[in-house]
């Protein structure tokens, strides 16, 4: 349902100004007759994504607690679990998220400067980094899978990880695949407005004028970035 109601925050957002004339505005039809000024419609849109933001955070943060409190109650088994994570797939999709967050912010940047081709090249730039990092996890849980090592019930490690069949070991990776399937579907949805959003900017749909779907796109992607930065260090390195 918050993904329902965060395309439509984007496509509403097709019709607000960045940085607006009321008159021009008015003139061509985009100021909503519920808003006072075009000023106004632009701060609403940006209000509106940063609620949604809000409630995202409540989401992954139910999981962090989740964690919290299964780690607290059985350190030594969840520091053996995490000993099956890779660090260097892990790694390298933090450095792969954080390239794509710099260059999501460029091509903000471009944008407000009418600069339309490297505003292109860089959204697709962060397509092909969330591309490589959906690549890497998908790599990450076919190896796991591979071994008997599913969250739940399934979880049943074979072919030399039997030592890691103990006790509450599954909870440990119920919720690993959770937080990190959860997050990897963000990711997709990020990959759909970007997609979305290049489209618009080949047609000339943005401009220095109009770029409020692409500043909202971004502070999507960089709530996307900074939890995997929580993730990574949780479930890979403590």
């Amino acid at each position: 349902m918050t993904f329902t109601w965060l395309m439509t925050s984007l496509a509403d957002a097709t019709q607000y100004r960045a940085q607006p004339s009321p008159r021009m505005s008015e003139s061509s039809g985009t100021l909503k007759h519920y808003f006072v000024s075009s000023e106004q419609q632009f701060d609403a849109a940006k209000m509106g994504m940063w609620l949604f933001l809000v409630t995202e955070v409540l989401l992954f943060s139910g999981m962090f607690v989740a964690y919290a409190v299964y780690r607290a109650w059985y350190p030594e088994v969840f520091a053996l679990s995490s000993e099956l994570l890779d660090w260097r797939l892990g790694g390298l999709n933090t450095l792969v998220l954080l390239a794509s967050s710099f260059t999501v912010a460029l091509s903000i940047h471009f944008i407000q400067k009418n600069e339309k081709e490297k505003t292109v090249v860089l959204l697709l730039l962060t397509l092909l980094c969330a591309a490589a990092f959906m690549v890497v996890k998908y790599f990450e849980y076919t190896g796991k899978w591979s071994h008997g090592i599913f969250p739940g019930a399934g979880f049943a490690p074979h072919d030399g990880y039997e030592a890691y069949n103990i006790a509450y070991a599954p909870q440990f990776f119920s919720i690993y695949f959770v937080m990190t399937g959860i997050h990897g579907v963000h990711v997709l949805v990020g990959m759909g407005i970007f997609v979305w959003i290049v489209s618009r900017v080949v047609r000339g749909h943005f401009s220095a004028a109009y770029y409020t779907p692409v500043e909202l796109a971004g502070l999507y992607w960089h709530l996307v970035d900074i939890i995997w930065i929580f993730l990574f260090p949780l479930l890979y390195l403590i």
